[in-house]
Formats: C-alpha cells, structure tokens, sequence
C-alpha cells in the first residue's frame, strides 16, 4: 500500500470533484435543480458535503490497486471509476429521487448521471496517471508496479 498514492488520488478526487460540482450545481444548473426540489435546505452543509468527498476519495483510491492489473493506466482507471461512480450515483441519483420530492425525476436522474460521468471520467484519468507510470524515453504511459 502506497500511502503516498493514496493521499495524492483522494486530493485529486476531491479537488476535481470540487470544480465540477460547484458550478454545476451551484452556478450553471442551480435554479434547474431548485426547480425540481433536489435542493431544500438554503445553505448547504459544505463540511458534510467535504467529508462525502474525502470519504469516497480515499474508499477509490484504496481500492484501484486491488483492481488495476496492467493496460493503459488511463483507461483502466477510467473503467475503475466510472463502476465505483455507478455505486455512488445509486445514492446520490436513484436513492435521492426515491427518497425526496423530486420532479420531474427523470430530469434529475438525467442531469445527474451527465454530471457524474463528467465526474468519474476526470477523477478516473487522473487516477489512472497517479497510479500509473510514465515512460519518459517514449512519453507513453506503461503500467507501474502495484503492490497489493
């Protein structure tokens, strides 16, 4: 387990996230999804949203190595994330909508698996690069050496 590694993807994670999500939700799609209800509280609890954050980050990138048994780093980590971000968009997605008055719910549901493959794409990338290995001779990206 490579500390290191582990800190470096969950910063990634959190940071990418961060730039995605908030003008999604807070600037370009804010009334939209005010709109349909996704949003009842007036301000949002910005540590509990961190913790989600920093929480899933780490969750990832302890796990990629379990997972990632050679190919190009970029895609294995996208594959990687875009299955850990179906885990998360069953709860921030689908659970959310069965469990808050949301409407229309297929709108919801639509615009929030666009922003969680945007999402997962990114931090899947990066994921990918940290725990993969550049090879400068050629500048191609070639497996690094996981240790379980």
């Amino acid at each position: 387990m490579d500390i290191k590694k582990i800190i470096l993807a969950t910063i990634s994670y959190v940071v990418l996230t961060m730039a995605v999500a908030y003008p999604w939700h807070m600037m370009w799609f804010h009334d939209l999804y005010e709109g349909m209800g996704a949003f009842t509280r007036a301000e949002p609890i910005i540590p509990l949203g961190m913790l989600a954050m920093i929480t899933q980050g780490i969750v990832i990138a302890y796990l990629y190595p379990c997972f990632y048994k050679g190919g190009s780093p970029i895609l294995q980590g996208i594959k990687f994330s875009i299955i850990m971000g179906a885990v998360v968009y069953s709860v921030m997605g689908i659970a959310m909508a069965a469990k808050i008055d949301i409407n229309p719910i297929s709108t919801f549901l639509f615009y929030s698996v666009i922003f969680q493959l945007i999402q997962f794409v990114l931090t899947g990338a990066v994921l990918g690069l940290i725990y993969g290995k550049i090879n400068k001779a050629t500048l191609q990206i070639a497996p690094a050496a996981v240790s379980p």
